[in-house]
């Protein structure tokens, strides 16, 4: 099974902590904080720049003063535009170019 798809999976089980190795003392003690570095990471890759958190509020969760947001899109592995024209295909049947993607949608303004 593809890494992605597994977590993609686990995410939405809730299990994030499956993905986590047993025989480590360490990560099983502070299974809590793993699972949020892991929502921080999914957080953090989302597929549209809008969604995803700027510096200040990562700073934020890792200090524990902000949450992680609840709505994330584990579907990293398709990106939204393309999620989008492939509907379109579907629902008018006809084949479509897909939109490339421009490097400021992928990564937002700097």
């Amino acid at each position: 099974m593809h890494l992605l798809s597994l977590f993609k999976r686990k995410a939405e089980e809730g299990q994030l902590l499956d993905m986590v190795d047993k025989s480590s003392e360490d990560l099983q003690l502070y299974g809590e904080e793993v699972v949020t570095m892991l929502r921080v990471a999914a957080w953090c890759l989302q597929s549209h720049f809008i969604r995803r958190p700027p510096m200040s509020v990562v700073v934020k969760v890792l200090e524990g003063v902000m949450h992680v947001e609840d709505n994330l899109d584990y579907n990293f592995s398709s990106p939204p535009a393309l999620r989008e024209n492939t509907a379109a295909v579907h629902n008018e049947g006809a084949l479509e170019a897909a939109t490339p993607l421009l490097p400021e949608e992928l990564s937002g303004p700097r």
